[in-house]
């Protein structure tokens, strides 16, 4: 069948694979372009991608709700500072209705495979259905933090009590009472742990590194502050700009590989784990040995002082195996619990695609990204015609909102859209010599950013490399990625 979602251009279908922040922007843009023939394909019951998934206790963004939300949709009605996971699935879900989108959504439709043909010029898609469709362009919105990462610790799928990964939540298990291990001290953690403390009967948090933790200062916004910013749209894009002038003017604290200015941080961070935990000990186990930046830096007002509540405690020893109703540490420890909370984060693709992709020559995605993901500006890759990415290789921030650089890659691929239907081109192919050289460019800039600096993270693939992040300021990602260039592609008519 040929891809139509609606509107009057079934000559020039597009597919949106991915409903979350990236995909529903692309899709308004579309739209606000006068380009109706897109659908968006979504493998989960609704939209929402990462705001759908973590309804775990406490989620919610560690980014200021003005910076996380559409610039071209601001909301004067956020409740907090720093927007719980509910309320940002509900921006997005009231984004969908206001601009239309459901005619255009296919739900619980997985995309499984993607072959170009290159006489064509047109991608066929594969769902896990079965069916098959095609587009001209595909945009492949599917995000890096999706699927769950499950620790490799042995005998964990021996234990016979409760076991879920916070971006899988069991509400259905009542956690009162219960004895409640927490596998990972990362972004998910620092939230959970306090949520859920109050609660149980006694909580084991195991960690095994400690990361520098900043203080959150989320507050809620009175009736008067939300009415002010709704009758003053001004104010509300004002408040949006400064929150991100502000990330920018910090960020060179965080990705720099600069000892004077980590050790900012690294004093900040210190003083407020002083301020949390009383106890000398306790701090020494919670304080990082790695510079600031190298791994996520966290954010919490509440997390460090739950380590202070007596049912509560921080474990360093290495889980060496689990048992049926315990975990086993390296010192010989056994610790009995009645749930596993696994806060161990996400299986980042950073070097195979999401499913098979076979471009030009049948070459396949993952045989083009085998030495680590790499695209020009993150969007395009030499042999994958007609195909981009969001939030691809090399585009994420390590200390401001993602949407700005989602935001600039959806103005990007809007312009290169324009230009095949205007000219009506079988394909457009970022060359090889501009990807190469552009790449070349940020990883000759890698072994000056702090993630380089001799810690392990997820930002970096088995060989050391970064794939993840991008070396610099939003500002100037936002400034390379502001025009399409056909020069700098292969144009086929």
């Amino acid at each position: 069948m040929t891809l139509v979602a609606a509107g009057t251009q079934a000559d020039f279908p597009i597919a949106i694979i991915g409903a979350g922040f990236a995909g529903i922007g692309m899709a308004i843009q579309l739209k606000k372009a006068g380009i109706e023939s897109f659908t968006l394909f979504e493998r989960g019951d609704e939209i929402g991608g990462t705001w759908r998934d973590n309804t775990y206790p406490g989620a919610a963004c560690d980014v200021p709700s003005h910076v996380y939300s559409f610039s071209f949709e601001p909301n004067p009605n956020w409740s907090r500072a720093f927007a719980e996971s509910s309320e940002i699935q509900a921006y997005l879900l009231g984004v969908v209705e206001k601009w239309n989108l459901r005619p255009h959504l296919r739900l619980q439709t997985a995309i499984v495979s993607a072959v170009f043909d290159e006489r064509a010029g047109r991608w066929t898609l594969t769902t896990g259905g079965g069916e098959t469709v095609t587009a001209r362009v595909v945009i492949s919105a599917v995000g890096g933090l999706v699927d769950p990462a499950a620790p490799d610790i042995t005998g964990l799928e021996r234990f016979t009590g409760a076991r879920f990964h916070t971006a899988r939540w069991n509400h259905q298990y009542d956690l009162a009472g219960k004895r409640v291990a927490v596998i990972g001290t990362g972004a998910s953690a620092v939230q959970v742990v306090p949520s859920i403390a109050p609660v149980v009967g006694h909580l084991s948090v195991f960690q095994r590194t400690p990361g520098w933790v900043m203080p959150k200062h989320d507050r809620r916004f009175t009736p008067a502050t939300k009415r002010f910013l709704a009758r003053h749209p001004l104010a509300l894009r004002s408040s949006r700009l400064l929150q991100y002038a502000l990330s920018e003017v910090f960020g060179p604290m965080v990705f720099l590989d600069s000892k004077p200015l980590s050790a900012i941080g690294e004093y900040a961070s210190r003083q407020h784990l002083r301020a949390c935990v009383s106890d000398p000990a306790l701090r020494a186990k919670l304080t990082p040995s790695f510079q600031f930046g190298c791994k996520r830096i966290l954010i919490s007002d509440d997390y460090w002082p739950a380590f202070e509540r007596p049912n509560v405690a921080l474990i360093t020893d290495p889980i060496t195996e689990v048992l049926a109703d315990r975990l086993r540490t390296a010192d010989g420890v056994e610790h009995p619990v009645d749930a596993i909370i696994l806060a161990t984060g996400f299986a980042v693709g950073l070097a195979k695609a999401p499913f098979p992709v076979t471009g030009r020559n049948g070459r396949t995605l993952d045989v083009a990204w085998k030495a680590g993901a790499v695209a020009y500006k993150g969007m395009t890759v030499s042999g994958f015609p007609n195909w981009f990415i969001l939030m691809g290789p090399n585009t994420g921030p390590g200390h401001t909102s993602v949407l700005v650089y989602t935001e600039a890659q959806i103005a990007y691929t809007v312009q290169a859209i324009r230009k095949l239907r205007k000219e009506n081109l079988t394909y457009i192919e970022v060359k090889q010599s501009v990807q190469d050289r552009y790449n070349a460019g940020l990883q000759r800039r890698m072994k000056y950013m702090s993630w380089s600096s001799g810690c392990h993270s997820w930002y970096l693939s088995s060989d050391g490399s970064n794939h993840a992040l991008f070396p610099g300021f939003a500002s100037e990602y936002v400034v390379r990625a502001r025009k399409f260039k056909p020069s700098e592609y292969e144009i086929v008519g």
